[in-house]
């Protein structure tokens, strides 16, 4: 029995280590899935109130920049990524082709002027030609009643006498012809309600230098905003440009502003004015308060190039991203250009974090 005693308590000591391991194993792997349910609870926990995507990127307002008037381009004083002011001359057109257009309007202008001097001073306008008719008219008529009384006693031939009478037709055509003469020449003189106290031909010639005048100053096209010059590759001494065709872009910096697509299944709780946090790949260290300025109209797809077509047949569901306009509140330590991706959270719960 003495012999029998230790191996008995050898035994029960292997035992309670055994014991032990198998508790352990159990309480791991219990604490694993209770681990995984608190964490899995407290990230839904912290979903709750806001949405985010990282759909999203910097935006800027941009002008294409293009010349109103055709021509080669003789200077240039911006390049690549400057930064311009409004009102800034960024290149010159050559302008002897519209200073030239300048002078024939000129021209034009001293030849309408002379035309009216010359309306003014005619004989037509002043009334000769009438008076003169009338006195024809008058010594036609008394040498035709002569011939009529020549006539009856049969001292004149029959010749003469028609010849008296002819007379008389002419000298009376002849005043209905300076008195139509002297209407058209009022006619030219006259000053119409559109352009008062100016003749039109003066006016048309006016109307011409001013356009002149105009397309000279479009030669030089300064910046219609402030911003970055950007896609001015174009802009080059020497290139022929064509009206209308943008030859450099300015990108507005004092808009920035983000562009987050928000799958169509956030927007319940989404409103206007609510607080957003910027965070961009391209400085992961820069967060940024902001808010939500607007909702889009509209889904993307109902904006692009070619919406999607759901008649055919062969629909397929997809959710869809609405466009909503996030204004940044705070100056950014770094440049955000547009384009720069972003992670954006909209706090929803009273609009505040």
């Amino acid at each position: 029995m003495a012999e029998a005693d230790p191996s008995i308590v050898e035994t029960e000591s292997d035992t309670q280590p055994a014991e032990k391991r198998r508790w352990g194993r159990l309480l791991v792997m219990l604490s694993v899935p209770v681990a995984l349910l608190i964490a899995g609870f407290i990230y839904w926990q912290g979903l709750q109130g806001k949405v985010s995507t990282d759909n999203a990127y910097v935006q800027q307002d941009m002008v294409a920049v293009s010349a109103e008037v055709g021509g080669k381009i003789v200077e240039v004083l911006t390049k690549e990524n400057d930064q311009v002011n409004a009102g800034d001359l960024l290149f010159r057109i050559d302008p002897e082709p519209y200073q030239l257009q300048i002078a024939q309007a000129n021209a034009a202008i001293a030849s309408a002027q002379a035309n009216v001097t010359a309306l003014a001073n005619s004989a037509d306008l002043s009334g000769a030609d009438i008076s003169a008719a009338r006195e024809d008219i008058a010594f036609a008529k008394s040498k035709f009643e002569r011939q009529q009384e020549l006539m009856k006693r049969g001292f004149t031939t029959k010749a003469d006498y028609d010849a008296a009478e002819h007379a008389v037709a002419q000298a009376q055509e002849d005043l209905r012809q300076a008195q139509a003469n002297q209407v058209a020449a009022r006619a030219k003189l006259a000053q119409g309600s559109a352009v008062p106290g100016k003749n039109p031909q003066i006016a048309i010639a006016d109307a011409q230098k001013a356009s002149a005048e105009l397309s000279l100053r479009r030669t030089e096209v300064r910046a219609p905003a402030s911003g970055r010059v950007a896609q001015a590759d174009r802009l080059q001494v020497g290139q022929q440009l064509l009206p209308n065709l943008p030859v450099l872009t300015l990108v507005e910096e004092d808009s920035t502003y983000v562009e987050a697509n928000f799958k169509e299944t956030d927007l319940e709780d989404m409103a206007v004015g609510q607080e957003a946090e910027l965070t961009f790949d391209a400085y992961p260290g820069i967060k940024l308060k902001g808010h939500v300025q607007s909702i889009g109209a509209g889904t993307g797809s109902e904006f692009s190039v070619l919406p999607a077509q759901n008649a055919t047949g062969n629909w397929v569901k997809v959710t869809q991203r609405v466009p909503v306009r996030i204004q940044i509140d705070e100056k950014s330590e770094r440049p955000l250009l547009a384009g720069l991706s972003t992670h954006v959270t909209i706090f929803t719960a009273d609009g505040k974090r």
